[in-house]
């Protein structure tokens, strides 16, 4: 029985949200497709015919994820409170909904060069958008490499603050490179 064009695009959706917060929250290796069909609610054949292979949907679900955590930020915002709001406990302890370039950043090295291609043009975007919010009596080189060196402190920052398991030193981490950044 097949579907409408409509009750595709939703099945689409349905799969891609899930899979972008399941990959956030285990990885993409943590990830079967029997985890992502159930919870998208699918089938294999409805995955497999939305995608034709889990590595396709691994580009899109990354693609997916970076799409829409790029939606949640406001047109206009203060640098600090980017800081700020990305190196929150509530960021740290909430991956699934949390930045992708933080949750999945050390499988990239393996993964194919569709997903890596996706993830670096989502990286270049994140630098884009940093680099709008720096210091404009700057150059726009030096505010391209003040934009690189903010996203790997926040990126790097949250990975750490996510890896050790003393809570202590996670909140630590994210306190001190927080008011790092905010100088």
């Amino acid at each position: 029985m097949r579907v409408s064009k409509e009750q595709a695009a939703k099945n689409r959706e349905r799969i891609l949200e899930a899979a972008s917060r399941l990959m956030r929250e285990r990885g993409i290796s943590g990830v079967g497709v029997d985890a992502l069909t159930e919870a998208a609610g699918m089938t294999h054949g409805s995955l497999y015919s939305q995608f034709g292979s889990k590595e396709r949907l691994v580009e899109e679900a990354v693609a997916y994820a970076i799409a829409t955590k790029a939606q949640e930020v406001p047109e206009v915002f203060a640098l600090r409170d980017y800081v700020s709001g990305y190196l929150s406990a509530a960021h740290r302890d909430q991956p699934g909904s949390g930045c992708p370039f933080a949750a999945l950043c050390c499988e990239m090295q393996r993964q194919s060069s569709g997903v890596r291609e996706r993830f670096t043009a989502g990286v270049r975007s994140m630098i884009a958008l940093l680099s709008a919010r720096m210091d404009s009596s700057l150059k726009q080189r030096q505010r391209d490499d003040k934009a690189l060196a903010t996203a790997a402190s926040l990126i790097g920052a949250l990975v750490l603050a996510r890896a050790v398991n003393d809570p202590k030193l996670s909140n630590d981490i994210l306190r001190a490179t927080k008011s790092t950044l905010n100088g």
